[in-house]
């Protein structure tokens, strides 16, 4: 019975047609130059965000107050790690 329904789903499926999976060129490198600048700003964010959380760290303890810092530099590294590896895990999921 399964033989059958495996032929017949073939027989179906042979006249459905298979588009190519290509963007044009054009959009092609607007897309990557878009995601490029993207990727950059992520990356200077991080950083901007790791040296401002930084400076409030050593102005808090010079004057003697105790904040939670480690938890927004835990916030940014977080974002820093999700910035760098978003293009490998998107290629992972959906190549």
């Amino acid at each position: 019975m399964s033989s059958l329904l495996y032929e017949a789903g073939n027989f179906l499926a042979s006249g459905v047609p298979q588009p190519a999976a290509n963007a044009p060129g054009a959009l092609t490198s607007k897309v990557n130059t878009v995601l490029g600048i993207a990727a950059w700003a992520g990356t200077a964010a991080g950083v901007a965000g790791v040296l401002i959380t930084g400076a409030m760290m050593a102005m808090s303890v010079k004057r003697g107050e105790s904040s939670e810092h480690m938890s927004r530099l835990g916030m940014v590294l977080g974002g820093c790690v999700l910035v760098a590896t978003a293009g490998p895990l998107v290629s992972f999921v959906f190549a």
